[in-house]
């Protein structure tokens, strides 16, 4: 058996684990992220480790590193997240979910990243960022998150370079969940569309959202749920769709006219979900915004979809 690199895309609503051996995926699992505190989503994480390794023939003597992307702020020294509300008990004080994950595992080194940089990373290093040397990969999903490659070089600067889901495209619009207003975020992430939508609901507004959501089990408004939604033609979805284009168009179009960047891949929950079509709509709204519309940059799906953060993390750790 090969030696195994283990990589943790670590959201809001799910944890998505795979397990490398030779570049390859041997072996993957997936959990909803708990909601009932940090120490359930550190056993979480655990588990679907184990889980992965187990799927992939192997034990967990074949583990040597461990990757994890993570939302919020974090100390790749010390291995802490924390100002992450979208994850259960990482809102604020810091977490120690590097070393955490690796008592868990019996010592096994863990490196931690930013998720959506090692989205990115997968999409640099395994999927559709590959031809590329500059690049912006947006991950739209509970939130909006961003990463990109110039030059060759994943961006860091210091420590939120390509935050493209907290810029701002209306002054004193939409509050976002960082508490600012008007940012990408506040208009095409997943948990601020759903903050929204249970406002004009509750305004007296019709929607089948909250039915469809119910009848799939969900506490919440999933990508699953907005893709139905939106195939059986909810006006308010719709709107809200259209809200999210629009928003996301006028960032991505700042964005390039700053970086004259070749491609710009989307992908996250949201994004993977709607997919090619999500980025056409995306791709049309953007072109009457750049300075440059005769070189305009490609507009791609992510080719790994919705293992890219795993895949990046696994990379991370040296898979």
């Amino acid at each position: 058996m090969p030696r195994l690199t283990a990589g943790v895309d670590l959201g809001g609503t799910k944890i998505q684990t795979v397990v490398l051996g030779q570049r390859k995926i041997v072996g993957s699992s997936r959990a909803l992220t708990p909601a009932t505190g940090a120490d359930a989503v550190i056993t979480a994480i655990a588990e679907t480790i184990t889980t992965s390794i187990s799927a992939a023939g192997a034990s967990p003597a074949d583990l040597v590193a461990v990757g994890i992307g993570s939302p919020g702020t974090i100390d790749t020294r010390r291995g802490t997240v924390s100002n992450s509300p979208n994850v259960p008990g990482f809102e604020s004080a810091p977490v120690p979910l590097g070393p955490a994950v690796s008592k868990a595992l019996g010592g096994v080194e863990v490196r931690l990243d930013n998720d959506v940089r090692v989205a990115v990373r997968g999409e640099w290093k395994r999927g559709a960022g590959r031809p590329y040397r500059d690049f912006l990969g947006v991950f739209v999903g509970t939130g909006v998150g961003g990463g990109l490659v110039l030059e060759g070089h994943l961006r860091e600067g210091r420590g939120a370079a390509g935050e493209i889901g907290h810029t701002t495209v209306k002054d004193r619009g939409r509050k976002c969940g960082c508490g600012r207003l008007g940012c990408v975020e506040a208009y095409a992430g997943r948990a601020r569309m759903e903050a929204t939508a249970r406002r004009w609901h509750k305004a007296g507004r019709r929607t089948r959202l909250f039915d469809i959501m119910r009848a799939r089990h969900r506490d919440r408004i999933t990508s699953g749920v907005i893709a139905a939604a939106l195939d059986k033609r909810d006006a308010m979805t719709v709107e809200l769709i259209e809200e999210a284009v629009w928003a996301l168009s006028i960032g991505l179009a700042n964005a390039q006219n700053l970086l004259d960047m070749e491609a710009i891949i989307i992908g996250g929950g949201l994004g993977d979900r709607l997919g090619a079509a999500f980025v056409e709509r995306i791709r049309a709204a953007t072109m009457p915004r750049l300075h440059v519309p005769e070189r305009p940059p490609q507009f791609l799906p992510t080719e790994l979809r919705d293992l890219s953060g795993a895949v990046g993390a696994a990379v991370l750790a040296g898979g």
